[in-house]
This record gives structure tokens, C-alpha cells and sequence, in this order.
């Protein structure tokens, strides 16, 4: 192996061609994608993984909870990690560590196994996600950085729309172990090229001694438990199971040392400090409530078409492609108004196709299929093209550069933390308000007619059918509403102008 692929030497963004640059991006890219792929791709083949490892409906469950919660932890984290390792290392061990953990995930003789694995899977992938930011900042400027904005914003909401896609075609198509097969080639490269491409910074492995460990034990628990409150709190009638209770407990109390630790020692993991730069608040902010709407939204669509419709795995898939196609599509209107227009007017469009999609899912009946789906998802899609990459530039480009590594872990957190409380809020709504719809259905329901338990429980399964129906649609405004509040919000950001080149001392 060749001498410059262990050099620890630093080469500059100036140093690199376009061609280079746009290499090593690309790359870290894929690696992203893959990562953030597999938080959704088992979610329409539970089952399938369930059957074949003779594991019940709950501890199946856990095969993507699991992977959450490890990723959750992770992800802020990964600022510190990158300055110690260096960001080359880390991603590549990464990378490397994640491809090895998706073949035991394919192999997994048990659904403990399987769960064990899949935690390792989402600590290693999630340390790759922040790190694509933070680069793409040193190596772009101008309108090269509104191009690589509109990158990151595509992959970190198109890839969990796609999972569900992806894996229902796969596990219909194959079978659910090529779940994780499908990791192997694209982990392997992504391991091999970084290390060659990307060298932005030095390892410092003396900030291994002395660094605040207690705030790292914090915040695994923090974030740990709060993951698993808000996973499994629906299921369980939340405060009223005593797991529950204690893991919120937990929670708070530690997310509360941890904050006040992270004030008040003199090199916190996660840079807190960050949150004066109104931006950068703002912006996780916005980062929040839009991983409520890309989360929530993959999670309730799917569901209903299969509570309600009893789709198959892979019809749910396509009938949920729309999405990804026209935000897909919508890259190049980003670009172009990009160059032309403030980032804060595109993000107010944004988010107002978000919301008005949601305005869209909220007649739902039914009968609703593809063809009734196409434009509420035509409108998610343009949305979150529109509103995602203009908060990762409105937060982190106006953030110097040597807080960018830490910040940026930050930034992707509230992502990650708004998909699951927007979740779990969904999924308490479809609890709460099914029963509610029920009762009231159920009081107007003139059937004196009705003879013999067959015809009562046909009438029963219509009626609960409408009132699952009505209950979806009441979700979906809930998360409009979270849009129309964002919308308020908007004026309050500063207008951000990408520099023309990152400076030298961004490495």
C-alpha cells in the first residue's frame, strides 16, 4: 500500500481540482445514503425478518429500534470522534465497520443476534452522516456550495423516503437477508476511496486524554432512553407502564446534567455554544420540523396503505415512489433558484408545499391508492427538496470553521429527534383518536337490521375502517400545523451569502 495513502498530510481545498473535490464528496455521499437508507429499509419487511428468524411481532420490532437508537447516540458525537481520529479514519473505519456489521446483519441466526447487530450497524453508520457536512463546507464555496447544500438536502430526505421503496422490492424480489447484502459493494468502496481522497484534517489522538467522558455516558443515556421512550411509549400506554416511566425519567435527568456540564467545561463533545449564533439555533429549529414531516410522513403513508388498503410490501413501495421522483426532480428548480433568489424566500416555499401537502393528504377515504396519492407526494417531494437544503446553508454557513465539526453533529441530531417524536406523536394520535372516531361512529350507526355475529362484525370492521381513516387524516394536519409554524418563523433568520473559496484555516 502506497505511502501518501497513510500520510497524515493535509491538503487544502485550493490544492484539489474540481474534479477531485467533486470525487471525494461524492463518495462520502454514497456512504451517507446508505446509512440513512437503512433506518427505513427494514420497515416494510419486519415480517418477512420476523418469519425468518422465528421472532414474534414485539422482538421484531426492535430490529429497527435498535438501529435508531444506536444511530441517535452516535450522530452528536461524531464532531469529537473526526477531531480525534481525523475525518478521513473515521469515516473510512466507519464505512468499513458498517459494510462488516450489514454481512452479520445478512447472516443473523436469531433475532438476538439480529438486534445486536443491528445496533452496531446504526452507531457505525450514523458517525458518517455529520461528517458529509462538514466537508462539503471546507470544500465548497459559492455556488459549488449551493450545489453541495442541495446534494446533502436531497440524500438526508430522499433516503428514508426511498427505504420502505427499496426494501419491499428487495424482500418481494429476493429475499429480506439482501436487505444488508446490498451494503457490501457500495461499503467497501466508500472505505477504500475516502482514505485516498478526503484529507482535511490531522488525527489528534491527546484529545483522547483528558476529554469529558462523563458527558459522553450523559449523553448515551439521554439520548438512549429517550430513543426508546419515544419508540415504545405508544405501544405501551406511555406513562402508565413503569419502563417507560423510569426510561423518561432517565431521560430528563440526565439531559439536564448534560446540558449544564456541556455549559461549563472548557472543551464540551457537543458545542452547545453553537446556539448563540441565531442561525444556527433557527436552523435546528427548522432541522426538527422537518424531520418530523419526512419521518412522519413515511411512517403513516405506508400504514395506512396497509392497515387500511392491505397493500403488499412492494405495491406500498411504489405507491409511495412519487415522492423521491419529484424531489428528485426538483434539484435542478433548487439550483437555479438558488443562484438567484434568497435562501429564506426558497425556504418559505418550501416549507409551504409541505404544508400545503399535507392540506392535500387530509380528505383522505378509503379507497385512496397511487392515482388520489400522486399530488399530496408531488408536493411533499418539491417540499422537502425546497426546504431541507436551504436550513443546512442558513444554519452552518455562517458558523466558522472550527466549530463546524462539532455543530454539525448537533444540527443532525434535531433532525433525527424531530422523525422520532414526530413518530411517536403520529402513532399516539392513531391510538387515541381511532378509539374516539370509533365511539362517535359508532353512535350514528342506525342498524336494526343487522342479524347474526357475521353481519356485526362486518359492520364492526367498516366502522373501524372509517375511523382509522379519519384519524390519518387528523395526523396528517397535525404536521401541517408544525409547517404553518415554521412558516412564522422564517423572518427571523439572517440572510447567509456562500464565500466565493473556503479559507485555508477551515482545515
Amino acid at each position: 500500500m502506497s505511502a501518501s495513502f497513510w500520510s497524515s498530510e493535509v491538503v487544502p481545498a485550493d490544492r484539489m481540482t474540481t474534479r477531485e473535490k467533486v470525487l471525494a464528496f461524492a463518495t462520502m455521499c454514497v456512504g451517507m445514503f446508505i446509512a440513512l437508507l437503512d433506518i427505513q429499509i427494514v420497515s416494510a419487511s419486519l415480517r418477512d425478518i420476523g418469519g425468518g428468524l422465528s421472532a414474534g411481532a414485539d422482538d421484531t420490532t426492535w430490529v429497527q429500534t435498535a438501529y435508531l437508537i444506536a444511530e441517535i447516540i452516535v450522530i452528536p458525537l461524531s464532531g469529537w470522534l473526526a477531531s480525534v481520529m481525523s475525518t478521513r479514519w473515521l469515516f473510512a473505519a466507519s464505512a468499513l465497520g458498517f459494510t462488516l456489521s450489514s454481512l452479520l446483519c445478512a447472516l443473523a441466526w436469531n433475532i438476538q443476534s439480529m438486534i445486536a447487530f443491528r445496533a452496531l450497524q446504526g452507531f457505525l453508520g450514523g458517525s458518517m452522516i455529520p461528517l458529509v457536512f462538514t466537508t462539503a463546507f471546507m470544500y465548497f464555496g459559492g455556488k459549488q456550495r449551493v450545489v453541495a447544500a442541495s446534494t446533502i438536502g436531497a440524500i438526508a430526505s430522499l433516503a428514508p423516503t426511498l427505504g420502505p421503496v427499496v426494501g419491499g422490492w428487495i424482500t418481494d424480489t429476493l429475499s429480506w437477508p439482501w436487505l444488508f447484502y446490498i451494503n457490501l459493494l457500495p461499503g467497501l468502496v466508500v472505505s477504500w476511496v475516502v482514505p485516498r481522497m478526503v484529507k482535511v484534517d490531522k488525527p489528534n489522538l491527546a484529545l483522547l486524554k483528558g476529554a469529558d467522558y462523563a458527558s459522553m455516558a450523559l449523553l448515551a443515556l439521554f439520548l438512549g432512553c429517550l430513543e426508546y421512550t419515544l419508540e415504545e411509549g405508544p405501544r405501551w400506554n406511555w406513562f402508565g407502564d413503569d419502563t417507560i416511566l423510569l426510561t423518561a425519567w432517565t431521560a430528563g435527568l440526565s439531559g439536564v446534567f448534560f446540558i449544564w456540564r456541556s455549559l461549563v467545561v472548557a472543551q464540551p463533545i457537543v458545542d452547545l455554544r453553537a446556539l448563540k449564533d441565531r442561525n444556527f439555533t433557527l436552523g435546528c429549529l427548522f432541522s426538527f420540523i422537518t424531520g418530523i414531516g419526512i419521518f412522519a410522513t413515511i411512517y403513516l403513508t405506508p400504514l395506512f396503505l396497509g392497515r387500511v388498503r392491505g397493500m403488499s410490501a412492494l405495491d406500498i413501495g411504489m405507491a409511495v415512489f412519487s415522492t423521491g421522483v419529484f424531489q428528485v426532480m426538483s434539484i435542478p428548480l433548487y439550483a437555479l433558484l438558488a443562484s438567484r433568489f434568497d435562501l429564506r424566500w426558497i425556504l418559505m416555499a418550501g416549507l409551504a408545499l409541505f404544508a400545503l401537502s399535507m392540506w392535500d393528504f387530509a380528505p383522505i377515504t378509503h379507497d385512496w391508492g397511487p392515482a388520489q396519492l400522486l399530488l399530496p407526494q408531488a408536493l411533499r417531494g418539491m417540499g422537502q427538496q425546497l426546504s431541507v437544503p436551504p436550513v443546512v446553508t442558513l444554519a452552518l454557513g455562517g458558523l466558522p470553521p472550527s466549530r463546524l465539526k462539532l455543530a454539525s453533529g448537533l444540527f443532525n441530531l434535531m433532525r433525527n429527534l424531530g422523525g422520532a417524536i414526530g413518530i411517536a406523536a403520529c402513532a399516539t394520535v392513531l391510538n387515541d383518536r381511532t378509539n374516539l372516531h370509533f365511539l362517535r361512529l359508532a353512535e350514528h350507526t342506525n342498524a336494526p337490521a343487522v342479524e347474526g355475529e357475521a353481519a356485526l362484525r362486518q359492520l364492526w370492521q367498516l366502522t373501524y375502517r372509517e375511523a382509522l381513516t379519519m384519524t390519518f387524516s387528523d395526523a396528517f394536519l397535525i404536521v401541517m400545523v408544525c409547517f404553518l409554524a415554521a412558516l412564522l418563523v422564517v423572518p427571523l433568520l439572517r440572510r447567509i451569502t456562500p464565500p466565493a473559496m473556503p479559507s485555508a484555516d477551515a482545515h
